[in-house]
Formats: C-alpha cells, sequence, structure tokens
C-alpha cells in the first residue's frame, strides 16, 4: 500500500487519540480511554510499515506537524482551548519547515 496513504491514516488515528485523551478526563471514562489506546496503536502500527520506505525523520516530522497543527484547531473547536496568533504562527513556521524538508527530498531512503 502506499506510503503516503499509510502515513495519512496513522496521522488521523493519532488525532482521534488525542482528541479522544483530551475527553478521557484523566482515563476516568471508559469509551475516550479506549479511543486513546486504538488511536495510538493504530498509528503506530502504520508508521511502522511507512517507516520501511520512508526515512524516520521525515515521517515523524510530518505525523507531528500535521498532528499539532490539526489538534491546535480541533481542540479550539471542539473544546475551545486558547490558540493565540503567536502560536497559529508558530504552528505554520513548524508546517513551512516539515513542507521544506520534504523539498529536500530527503523522505524516501
Amino acid at each position: 500500500m502506499n506510503a503516503w496513504l499509510l502515513l495519512s491514516v496513522a496521522i488521523a488515528a493519532e488525532i482521534v487519540g488525542t482528541l479522544a485523551l483530551r475527553a478521557s478526563d484523566g482515563f476516568t471514562r471508559l469509551l475516550p480511554s479506549s479511543l486513546v489506546v486504538v488511536g495510538y496503536g493504530i498509528s503506530f502500527v502504520l508508521l511502522a510499515q511507512v517507516l520501511k520506505t520512508m526515512s524516520v525523520g521525515i515521517v515523524y516530522a510530518i505525523w507531528s506537524a500535521v498532528g499539532i497543527a490539526a489538534i491546535a484547531v480541533l481542540g479550539r473547536i471542539l473544546f475551545d482551548d486558547p490558540l493565540p496568533p503567536l502560536a497559529a504562527v508558530g504552528i505554520l513556521v513548524i508546517i513551512v519547515g516539515v513542507g521544506l524538508l520534504q523539498l529536500s527530498g530527503a523522505g524516501h531512503r
């Protein structure tokens, strides 16, 4: 299967797991707590597959940067978490940095 597709699903699973972690209320709620374990489990299994064909630094940079951006925005929408303008700029800088890494051609082994 395409490494980029697997990476996309791994990112989505990580986002679900992280949002569920926020909703788990310190692992005191069963459904969100279960989603944390399942989300991160799926994410790491898929990341292991992606790492067979892509460099770990690039994969981790993309996985974490997209996750950071999505969680910041979704946390604001779902949980009314703060997202100050300077934080939004910082997230944008991270995403631009990951884009530059990818453009450098360092992604595939």
